[in-house]
């Protein structure tokens, strides 16, 4: 444990930890005690909270901080601001479909008033109760004509809402009327009209979400709404990208680019010639038998492990290589996610018993032997699974600062540096690698246009059997997914875009004498936050500059000189 010892005593310190950790605590708890989130108290008082904590912060002088210490309050002022902009974008959203919301705002007052520990007047919930089912059924009588107000992208969350206001009522009525007789004789008929009716009114904007969604023509059940140009600069610029949307779809082209003069060398090798699309059907359809996979995984995870190790490029603590595990995943989760997931648990995809015939063979093919030899070291060693053993380590306070360009930025790092090292040797492999690599560039072109307006949902699907090379239901499972509402709109850009971040800041550290391993130890252990903040820790760059744009790409348009050539 010589290694393990040394990274925590050489650790650095931030004397802004405490500040982090008591505003993580309070928020916390107030989210637990403004637990319903269309309450328009709850959302009020989660706005105030924000703006006591930016006003406090910008009235705190932290030129006295060493450099972690200014880091964490930088950090802190950034992720309140994006927190404020993110809670008017939800009200703004949530104005588009007050007209489902408003007749069920009297249960929500209900709520509100159980968290203040207030005493009910059970005659006067009960007509509270009645009035709001009257409201509800003379919606639901008039059919279309009572959402036709409501935006079709914002039928679903108004549903998602009443689900939300529906489970709130239920607990209410446990709360109250097994312990109240009175309670219990006055409410008990007009509660469950008033949950029937709430649950029928759900049911009803889910339906006309699905046929708005017909009519428009989206197939595959693909619920997502474009940011639009200005809030996607937006949030280009809270994750400090100093680039356009255009310049980082030009990226995206010149490395798709570089991707398909690497395909056409190894499609060659393996005698199709210039056709690397027969060599990429050819590779997908080298898999495992039914109940392989696996095995496969743990061959390949224990491979990765070995060659990080042997090229001293990563300390791996003893213990990180023996608590990771494998569950494989339902046929519903891989609906949304086709592939590999990853962490201290890699979830394994592969065709289950109850998938229909088509599903398992794209299933099979989407997670062929040397697509998976390329994912599973991104999920666990040297990829995620060190993230998250790192992460309650080093600086877990910077958990708080999350964001997808740190995450996937180490990933694809070490993506890009397995493939200059040579880890995928043969053509088989390298054609795996290449998959991931130009599924990397095309999710920066699907994503940006979708969100940009310029490309659907579907449009997006075919581009990416047609480009990238997807089986089809793989595609429609990746853009599910990644214009869905869990996930931000600009993860999937930063795959790629962290990698070269990651990669340009690795460059640097070598240039100044740092060896690979000790930069890969600082990163990893330095916590959470955007890759050239990570910088200034790292190289000492001065933190006046970290407001400063850092332009991180090579400006080249030449394929063959992307990434800055091998690392």
């Amino acid at each position: 444990m010589t290694d393990e010892l040394r990274l925590i005593l050489e650790r650095d310190r931030s004397e802004f930890q405490p500040v982090v950790e008591q505003f993580a605590a309070d928020q916390a708890a107030l989210l637990r005690r403004y637990d319903l989130e269309p309450s328009p108290v709850g959302q009020e008082r989660l706005r105030q909270f924000t703006r006591s904590w930016l006003d406090s912060l910008s009235a705190l002088e932290t030129g006295e901080l060493g450099v972690e210490g200014r880091l964490d309050a930088l950090l802190l002022e950034r992720h309140l601001e994006r927190m404020e902009v993110q809670q008017q974008r939800d009200a703004a959203r949530r104005r588009q479909r007050m007209s489902a919301l408003a007749p069920v705002l009297p249960l929500v007052e209900l709520h509100e008033a159980r968290r203040r520990h207030e005493s009910p007047d059970p005659e006067a919930c009960a007509r509270v109760l009645s009035q709001v089912d009257a409201s509800i059924r003379l919606q639901l009588r008039r059919g279309d004509a009572s959402s036709a107000e409501i935006p079709t992208d914002e039928l679903l969350p108004a549903a998602h809402d009443l689900s939300l206001v529906r489970a709130a009522l239920d607990a209410w009525k446990r709360h109250y009327c097994p312990y109240d007789p009175r309670m219990a004789w006055w409410l008990t008929q007009p509660l469950e009209a008033c949950l029937s009716a709430l649950e029928e009114r759900e049911a009803a904007l889910t339906r006309l979400s699905a046929e708005g969604m017909s009519r428009s023509g989206a197939s595959a059940g693909i619920h997502g709404r474009p940011l639009g140009r200005d809030a996607l600069l937006e949030d280009l610029q809270f994750e400090r990208i100093p680039y356009s949307p255009d310049e980082l779809l030009c990226l995206a082209d010149r490395e798709l680019k570089w991707c398909d003069l690497r395909l056409r060398e190894a499609s060659s090798e393996l005698g199709f010639g210039d056709d690397s699309a027969a060599a990429v059907e050819a590779v997908k359809d080298r898999h495992e038998e039914p109940g392989g996979q696996p095995d496969r995984v743990v061959r390949l995870a224990r491979e990765a492990i070995h060659w990080v190790r042997r090229e001293d490029l990563l300390t791996v603590p003893d213990l990180a290589t023996e608590v990771w595990r494998l569950e494989m995943m339902t046929a519903e989760e891989q609906k949304t996610s086709p592939f590999f997931l990853g962490g201290e648990v890699i979830k394994v995809s592969f065709p289950t018993v109850d998938m229909d015939d088509d599903a398992k063979r794209m299933s099979l093919r989407g997670n062929n032997i040397a697509f998976s030899r390329a994912t599973v070291q991104h999920e666990l060693i040297p990829g995620h699974h060190m993230q998250s053993f790192a992460g309650p380590r080093a600086f877990p306070h910077r958990r708080l600062f999350w964001t997808p360009f740190w995450v996937e930025g180490w990933t694809l790092h070490w993506e890009m540096l397995l493939w200059d090292r040579g880890f995928p040797g043969a053509p088989e492999e390298r054609i795996g690698m290449l998959f991931w690599m130009r599924h990397r560039a095309a999710r920066i072109r699907f994503s940006l246009k979708f969100h940009l307006g310029e490309m659907t949902a579907d449009e997006a699907i075919d581009f990416l059997v047609q480009v990238a090379g997807h089986e089809r239901a793989c595609a429609e499972g990746e853009v599910r997914r990644s214009v869905g509402p869990d996930y931000p709109p600009l993860y999937q850009a930063a795959y790629l875009l962290g990698g070269l971040q990651v990669r340009r800041l690795a460059r640097e550290a070598v240039n100044r004498g740092m060896s690979l391993k000790t930069f890969h130890d600082r990163f990893l252990w330095g916590g959470q936050m955007p890759v050239d903040l990570a910088r200034v820790r790292i190289l000492g760059v001065p933190l006046s500059s970290a407001n400063e744009p850092w332009r991180f790409l090579d400006g080249s348009d030449d394929p063959s000189t992307a990434r800055g050539g091998a690392l």
